[in-house]
């Protein structure tokens, strides 16, 4: 059987076992998480950045995904792409993936399902060298220790409409024999001179301008649940590396009769090299942790 090896351990994430949990622990008691949560909880959106940065909005939605739900027997992860260039959703359909607290196995038979009920194809090879999916993966091994994963690269085009819904209907038939919550792997506006994105300028007012306008824009559309709009939003306004992972989550938790969003909360890596160092960056990037 496959096995996935870590890509980015010792470089977004703790290559060592305890120092890995140890992290995780700290993230997870700063997760305050509002009373307010859904009543249940079916998908959700995360960032993928190094932990330093994007770790504690992960934590903060797996913690919240636990408070409702204390076992999930599968995780179906759309990743968003860097280095995947295909059309087509990639699924990672059969073994295992590796990270420092251990192996996860991949849930086949859901895996099979999807692959016959979508566009998407069964392509391995595709998540050799993206992150965005295994930064999250020691999250649900330390949470969630039973639980299976279903790893998707979903590129920002029309197929993941298609791939989100048929999840979504898949989830409505299987029911409440299984546990199965979806989660989105995104980042949001990259701005500044090093990412070739400077429509307002480059200074921090610039940074508040792509947290507090070009991110909200993508933020309110994915509360929305308009998929085909985020899509749009993403390409014309740069405000998601991952709208095609972002997207297809919004569709299935459309389909599984979610109407609206929770916005757990929002900030940007200058926000954090801020608070870490004292020093405001000049290029920032967005992050938000949302639940359905």
């Amino acid at each position: 059987m496959p096995i996935r090896k870590p890509i980015v351990a010792g470089q977004f994430y703790p290559a060592d076992k305890n120092s890995c949990i140890k992290q995780i622990d700290e993230f997870l008691q700063l997760a305050a998480i509002d009373e307010n949560l859904p009543e249940t909880i079916s998908a959700g959106i995360v960032p993928h950045a190094g932990w330093t940065f994007s770790g504690a909005l992960a934590a903060m939605v797996f913690a919240a995904i636990k408070k409702r739900c204390e076992k999930v027997d599968t995780f179906i992860i759309f990743g968003a792409v860097h280095n995947y260039f295909g059309k087509m959703p990639a699924v990672y359909g059969s073994g295992f993936w590796q990270t420092p607290l251990g192996q996860i196995g991949i849930d086949g038979n859901l895996a099979k399902q999807i692959l016959k009920s979508s566009d998407a194809i069964n392509d391995i090879s595709a998540h050799r060298c993206e992150h965005s999916i295994e930064v999250q993966i020691p999250f649900i091994q330390y949470l969630f220790p039973q639980a299976k994963i279903v790893p998707i690269l979903a590129a920002p085009n029309q197929p993941v409409i298609k791939l989100g819904e048929s999840v979504g209907e898949i989830i409505n038939a299987i029911g409440s024999k299984e546990k199965i919550v979806c989660i989105g792997s995104t980042d949001l506006t990259h701005y500044g001179p090093g990412y070739g994105f400077t429509p307002v300028g480059a200074s921090q007012k610039a940074n508040r301008w792509a947290s507090e306008i070009n991110d909200k824009l993508f933020i309110d559309l994915t509360l929305q649940l308009k998929a085909e709009e985020m899509l749009a939003s993403a390409a014309q306004n740069y405000n998601a590396c991952g709208a095609g992972a972002a997207a297809a989550t919004v569709a299935a938790a459309k389909k599984t009769g979610k109407t609206k969003g929770l916005l757990l909360a929002q900030t940007n890596s200058s926000e954090i090299t801020l608070q870490k160092t004292g020093r405001e960056s000049s290029e920032s990037v967005g992050y938000a942790a949302i639940v359905f």
